[in-house]
Order: C-alpha cells, then sequence, then structure tokens
C-alpha cells in the first residue's frame, strides 16, 4: 500500500476569490501530490505566478511560483492510502501529462460553468478538480466523485485522512511525523 497527497488551498487570488464566492466553501484549488514532503505537486492552474489568464498542467512547488506569491495560501494536505497498482496507474498517467504537457490547455469555460451548476468538457482541458477527479477514475482510486467537481468534494472521499491543516507554507511533514511520534500515534 502506498499514500497519495491531496492539497486543497485558498491563495486569496482575484480568481480564487471568484470561485469562494459562488461555491461558498473554504478551499479553492486542488493537487495531488505522491509524496509526504510534497517535493512536486500537480494540478491544472497558472502558467506564470502573474498572469490568471495562461494555464495548463503544472507543477507546484509550496515555495515557489504561485504559493510562494501568495504567502498566505491556506490549506488542508490530507493522505489516502491506496493499493500499488492504483498508484503506479497514477504515477503514469501523470509522467504521461507531463510529457505531451503542451496539448493541455487550462478548461476556464469549465471552471466557470460550475458556478451555474453545469457540466462543460473540453478536448484535452481540465481545471484542477477535474484533473484530480480523472486520474482518481482512471486509476480506480474513486469512482464516486460528482460529475460536476469542486475541490471540496474530495473531502469526502471514503478513508480520506486529514494530515495537515494551516498555511501550505508552514506545512513540513518531518515535524508532522515528530509531533505524531511523541503524541504516541502510529506513522
Amino acid at each position: 500500500m502506498k499514500k497519495i497527497y491531496l492539497v486543497l488551498s485558498h491563495t486569496g487570488t482575484v480568481l480564487s476569490q471568484i470561485i469562494k464566492c459562488y461555491t461558498r466553501d473554504e478551499f479553492s484549488h486542488v493537487s495531488i501530490s505522491l509524496d509526504p514532503q510534497m517535493s512536486q505537486l500537480y494540478s491544472f492552474g497558472r502558467l506564470n505566478a502573474y498572469n490568471p489568464f495562461w494555464g495548463g498542467f503544472i507543477h507546484e512547488h509550496i515555495d515557489s511560483g504561485t504559493f510562494k506569491r501568495f504567502k498566505n495560501t491556506r490549506s488542508g494536505v490530507f493522505s489516502l492510502e491506496i493499493e500499488d497498482y492504483k498508484y503506479e496507474k497514477i504515477k503514469k498517467t501523470i509522467l504521461e501529462m507531463e510529457k505531451q504537457s503542451k496539448i493541455y490547455k487550462f478548461n476556464y469555460i469549465g471552471l466557470f460553468a460550475v458556478g451555474l451548476h453545469m457540466k462543460i468538457r473540453r478536448k484535452n482541458g481540465f481545471y484542477c478538480a477535474e484533473f484530480v477527479k480523472y486520474l482518481l477514475e482512471k486509476s480506480d482510486v474513486c469512482e464516486k466523485l460528482p460529475a460536476i467537481i469542486r475541490p471540496e468534494d474530495f473531502k469526502y472521499i471514503d478513508n480520506l485522512k486529514l494530515e495537515y491543516i494551516g498555511k501550505l507554507r508552514e506545512y513540513n511533514y518531518a515535524n508532522l511525523v515528530k509531533d505524531k511520534v511523541s503524541e504516541g500515534v502510529a506513522v
């Protein structure tokens, strides 16, 4: 068994404020990581921290890009234990998408359709929650996610475990493990 990590966040950008306004949710973005240190997060979002209108398949880092620019980004880090073969399917899909990243676009129309309770798909286009849903469904991790998906919907996945909540820049896996061990919690 291996773990994947779903990172829900709210940066405070104008776009995230608009999303939060019509969803009324705590978080407005979701990313996925394959390691607890979150050395790389994968999602669909801004390709440039200063340009919200140029988006696509992205690698995010806690200490660079949009997350560095918006230092008060609030986050919830959740883990999900899955079978090894499902983990490998997710990893393989990410690597394939990474190799062909130029063909993928941000689905702005689909994102704004969520506010109207509509689903609009775009060929090779995703917004963040569509991307994570696609990975989880393609890898047989989850099949019960809503058709019109929002970042908050991932909180309701069976067996999802909250690892951390707070400012993203203050997330430190090593300290979390140390705190859990000192509390007598099995890691």
